[in-house]
């Protein structure tokens, strides 16, 4: 008889999970708070409906997840690597993350209203950002190699130092963003023009 999941129950609090393997599991429906998750392997779980509330997820695989109707209440993600991850199906109530030094590819964070959301020290690649609020977010440090933003608010965001983003002025809203030079040359990739 296989030994139970220390991921069994349907609802959790205070509880801190280290090192659990679980694959494929099926977590849907579970309620964490006040949670922290520690080089934990998700990849492939499902989490439809499933709601973290205060929750801290460090140096732990997301890949692939399933998020239908999935609520993040002011979540922490620290060191994870989340691909493939298709954010715009989420539970949308009162949804605050925080990405530190992250490796986010291939997600989808479109339609999202992710005003003030920090994305700090990550890599961003490959990733949807269509017709999200992103307003007042903070990009700082993070690498946004191939991902899209297209009738997205980033007024008042934060690009000062990140890096490899291609943003068009004519399809977004830039009002009040920061940026730096020389990666504030990536508001002019839509042009199509020579700069000298």
């Amino acid at each position: 008889m296989p030994s139970p999941s220390p991921l069994d129950a349907e609802s959790f609090e205070d509880q801190v999970f280290r090192n659990i393997t679980c694959p494929g599991q099926d977590l849907s429906h579970k309620e964490f708070s006040n949670c922290t998750f520690e080089k934990c392997d998700l990849s492939n779980c499902r989490l439809n409906d499933a709601t973290f509330i205060d929750c801290k997820f460090i140096n732990c695989n997301f890949s692939n997840i399933k998020v239908e109707h999935c609520g993040f209440q002011d979540v922490d993600f620290d060191g994870c690597k989340l691909l493939g991850i298709q954010f715009a199906k989420i539970n949308t109530f009162l949804i605050k993350w925080r990405f530190t030094k992250c490796h986010i590819e291939l997600c989808d964070f479109s339609r999202l209203g992710l005003k003030e959301n920090r994305f700090i020290e990550c890599t961003i690649q490959e990733t949807e950002f269509v017709s999200t609020n992103l307003s007042h977010a903070d990009f700082s440090q993070s690498d946004l190699r191939g991902s899209r933003f297209q009738n997205t608010n980033l007024e008042k965001a934060n690009f000062a130092s990140a890096r490899n983003y291609a943003i068009d002025p004519a399809t977004n809203i830039i009002k009040h963003a920061r940026f730096s030079y020389p990666d504030v040359l990536g508001l002019l990739a839509g042009f199509e023009i020579e700069i000298v």
